[in-house]
This record gives structure tokens, C-alpha cells and sequence, in this order.
């Protein structure tokens, strides 16, 4: 199909259904004139890549109004120069030797045999990882690390990424708009279905982004909450990612928005708010009320049975840390359970607790709480207090870090702050340096020098953890 517009506007008609699963592009080439000798326009160029046009193209006029040069552009196949397209010099409008159909062809054929051409639309596994900031790129770099740490958990395979520094976030597109049509191009060439910010998006910016591109927009929180929808098991559990669903829904909920439509199914919209998602404000004010009413009521339950054990005596151990640094490995280990403990963040959501008999016949309840992370946005820390609350009720708490992670001292000072603001820091603690057998002599000497009050174990090995269970004994 040839779209041909005027020197003033052309049409481009409803593309939502045309060609979504029959290949890459569009199908469509667009060709307009210009009334003098002016090049294909930035807006030209955006809308061949936010459309994936087959090409673009603009006719000259000359003085007497007659045809004179014609210039025109088309997207590349991922290549060296990371090109994303390419834009033609001008050229007598009667000596244009280029055959648009083959080459859109060719391209639909390098995109299928570098494995970027889709067969039935978009594939819903393949995100495409952005990080844009003012911190320096080494800070960025790591958080964006984590965002794919936890893209792995939702079960989405990565794409490829993309880091911008900036001295001011765009408050509209939180890019550029010629960074936007960058991002545009690489995740077409990546056959990614879904881009996924490492910030959070504002709901103006969400709303924008989403209204210009093909694919599902979502941001670190949605993603949070999607491994939340997954995990949680517990009716608690569940109110609470439903809370915390609705909570971030609320602001960003507006009549017929694409952006709307990109927060519903799949990663970013599943669990136990999908169904409530195009509920109107209302509606949606009223269930978060009566899921806070109904985790009341869970709250008191739980009180209830932490007083039955304050009142039969008997101490209680929390473990606390970052995500995946192996608390629930440990609680398996020291209780002989079975727990779910997998290298995936958040595979622990609801608080677990066992009975652990001590040396000498003493009985203590351990429990496991879900991990932490940097950034946890505060809706969605509010939304778990009831989770955290066990904490408030621990004897001990003990802290089990990652020591063979390279970002174990900001994990560690990460969990220590989120402690100080739940007003636990005076609470007794022990350091346990967790994955002690990955690191070699020189490695275990560095932590020892910045966490000598450590005690270091393996929580796989059984055989590790006596010095751990001899340290809480004494703390008893």
C-alpha cells in the first residue's frame, strides 16, 4: 500500500490490525511532496519508525512547481553501527534507481534470518531493558543489572538494553523524542515485545510513551508487582499485591488510554488485580477499602497468635535481608523443611515460620520474611507492613547477606535503612555472610576487613552453621 499526501498533510488511516502478525513492517510506504528543497523532516523519519513504514519518501518541487528530487529513508536490519536507518541522498525524482518492495523484502528476510521478524505477532517473553537518569552511568549500569535480575524472575527473556544519562528528565517522555525513536528502532530489531523503564513512570509519561509506540510500556514497579502476583499464595499475600495493584492503577486510570490497554494481561498486569484494572476510580476506591478492612483483620489474627507464643515463652528469630541472598535456603537448612527457596528475587513472598529445637532442649520459632530490595517504591511497602510486622515481634533479627555478590555493601546498607525506617535498627541482629564457599582467600579477607561482626556460612552446608546457631544461642 502507497499512502500519498500533499505539501500540507496526508492521512494515514486505522493501522492497529494491519499486518500485526504477517511480518516486521507495515506493508505501507509513505510519500509526500515539499514546495522546495527541504529534506525529510524529523517527523518524517519518527513516523516511518513509531509505524514501522516500509519506507518514507519526499518529492521536491522546484520553482515552476515540477517534480525535482526525491529523497527517501527505511529502517535497517540490527548491524555494526547500530544504524537504525537509513536516509538516501536526493535524487533527480527520474533517475531513482531503487526498487522499494524488493527492498522492503530484503529487509523483512535479514530481520527472519537474525532471528528479529516475528511469526504471529509480538512475542509476549521478550522485554527490552531502558535505564534513564542523572546518576553516574556506573550507578545506572548496576541498577539496570537488577531490572534484568528481575525481568529473569517474571520469566521474560531480555532483548537488549539501553542507558541514557541526562542532566533533567524529560518530564513528557522521560527520553528525548530522537533517543524515543532510537529505543523504537532497536527493540523492533530485538523483536522485543515490551519496553521496560527502570524508573518509574509518572502516569503523564506512561500515557505518552505508550501513545506512540506498538508495544506493552511498563516500568520497574509494574514489574515488582507482577513477580508479587505470582508468588503470593497466602490470602494475605494476595489482598496485598491486589492493594498495591490498585494503588498504582488509581492515577494512571483514563477512559480508552492505550495506556490502559498496555497495563492489562501478561507481565506488568496479571494476578489478583488484573480483573480490576478498568474499574473506574470509584470502584476501585472501594476495594482498596475493603482490602485494607480485610487485612485488618488478618493483622489481629496474626497478633493473636504471636501473644499465644510471647505467652508460652517461646523466642522468635526473624531473618531478613536482601532478596535472593538465601534466607529461605537457610531456614530449610536449620529446620529440615521444604520450603520454596529458588535463585529468583521474591521467590519468598508470604512469611514462612518452623520450630527450631536449640542445644541444651531450648525451642525457638524461625521465620522467613520476604526479601528487600533498593527503591521498593512506598505503595508497594505500605501494601506489605503486614507482612513486615512479624519483624516488630522478633527477639533477634538476623541478617543474611549475599558475600559473593559484587554489591553486597549496598545491599547490606540498603536493608539497614529500610530496617531503620520500620524503627528496627535497635533491635538485636546478627550478620550472617551467606555463600562463603564462592569466594576465595584474598575475597573473604576484603569482607572480613568490612564485616568483621560476620559470621560466615554456607547455607547449603549444614556443617557451616554451628558458629551461627552458637552466636543466637548465647544472644538468647
Amino acid at each position: 500500500m502507497v499512502l500519498v499526501g500533499d505539501h500540507e498533510r496526508i492521512i494515514i488511516p486505522e493501522l492497529d490490525r494491519l499486518r500485526q502478525s504477517a511480518g516486521r513492517l507495515r506493508g505501507i510506504r509513505l510519500l509526500h511532496t515539499h514546495l522546495n528543497s527541504s529534506p525529510l523532516t524529523r517527523e518524517d523519519i519518527m513516523d516511518m519508525v513509531f509505524l514501522r513504514l516500509d519506507s518514507v519518501s519526499v518529492l521536491n518541487l522546484d520553482r515552476q512547481g515540477r517534480p525535482d528530487k526525491l529523497q527517501w529513508a527505511h529502517l535497517l536490519p540490527p548491524n555494526q553501527n547500530n544504524e537504525p536507518y537509513l536516509i538516501h541522498d536526493p535524487t533527480p525524482w527520474d533517475r531513482v534507481d531503487f526498487d522499494f518492495t524488493k527492498n522492503a523484502d530484503a529487509l523483512e528476510k535479514e530481520l527472519d534470518r537474525q532471528g528479529a521478524v516475528l511469526e504471529t505477532g509480538y512475542r509476549e517473553g521478550r522485554g527490552f531493558l531502558v535505564s534513564v537518569g542523572t546518576s553516574t552511568r556506573k550507578d545506572l549500569e548496576r541498577s539496570l543489572d537488577e531490572l534484568a535480575d528481575l525481568a529473569k524472575t517474571a520469566g521474560l527473556d531480555i532483548a537488549g538494553s539501553m542507558i541514557q544519562r541526562v542532566s533533567k528528565v524529560n518530564p513528557r517522555f522521560i527520553l528525548g523524542k530522537g533517543k524515543l525513536s532510537e529505543l523504537e528502532v532497536m527493540a523492533l530489531q530485538h523483536n522485543a515485545s515490551m519496553i521496560i523503564f527502570d524508573q518509574e513512570l509518572t502516569p503523564t509519561q506512561l500515557r505518552n510513551i505508550a501513545s506512540i509506540t506498538d508495544r506493552k510500556v511498563i516500568d520497574r514497579t509494574q514489574l515488582i508487582l507482577d513477580i508479587f502476583a505470582q508468588h503470593a499464595t497466602t490470602k494475605a499475600g494476595k489482598l496485598q499485591v491486589e492493594m498495591a495493584q490498585l494503588k498504582y492503577t488509581l492515577p494512571r486510570l483514563i477512559k480508552q488510554d492505550r495506556a490502559l490497554s498496555r497495563l492489562t494481561g501478561g507481565i506488568g498486569g496479571r494476578g489478583p488485580g488484573e480483573t480490576k484494572l478498568e474499574l473506574d476510580r470509584r470502584k476501585i476506591r472501594d476495594r482498596i477499602k475493603k482490602i485494607k478492612d480485610d487485612l485488618d483483620s488478618l493483622r489481629k489474627h496474626r497478633q493473636n497468635t504471636r501473644s499465644k507464643r510471647q505467652q508460652e515463652g517461646i523466642p522468635v528469630i526473624s531473618l531478613v535481608g536482601y532478596t535472593n541472598t538465601g534466607k529461605s535456603t537457610l531456614l530449610n537448612t536449620l529446620t529440615h523443611s521444604e520450603i520454596l527457596a529458588e535463585d529468583k528475587l521474591f521467590a519468598t513472598l508470604d512469611p514462612t515460620s518452623r520450630r527450631l529445637r536449640f542445644p541444651r532442649d531450648k525451642e525457638i520459632v524461625l521465620t522467613d520474611t520476604v526479601g528487600f530490595i533498593k527503591n521498593l517504591p512506598q505503595d508497594l511497602r505500605e501494601a506489605f507492613m503486614a507482612t513486615l510486622e512479624e519483624l516488630s515481634q522478633a527477639d533477634i533479627l538476623v541478617h543474611v547477606a549475599d558475600a559473593s555478590h559484587p554489591e553486597v555493601e549496598e545491599q547490606v546498607e540498603a536493608v539497614g535503612k529500610i530496617l531503620e525506617a520500620l524503627d528496627l535498627e535497635e533491635k538485636k541482629m546478627v550478620l550472617v555472610l551467606n555463600k562463603w564457599d564462592r569466594l576465595d582467600p584474598e575475597q573473604r579477607d576484603l569482607i572480613r576487613n568490612i564485616y568483621p561482626e560476620g559470621v560466615p556460612i554456607s547455607a547449603l552446608n549444614k556443617s557451616t552453621l554451628k558458629p551461627l546457631v552458637d552466636t543466637l544461642d548465647s544472644l538468647l
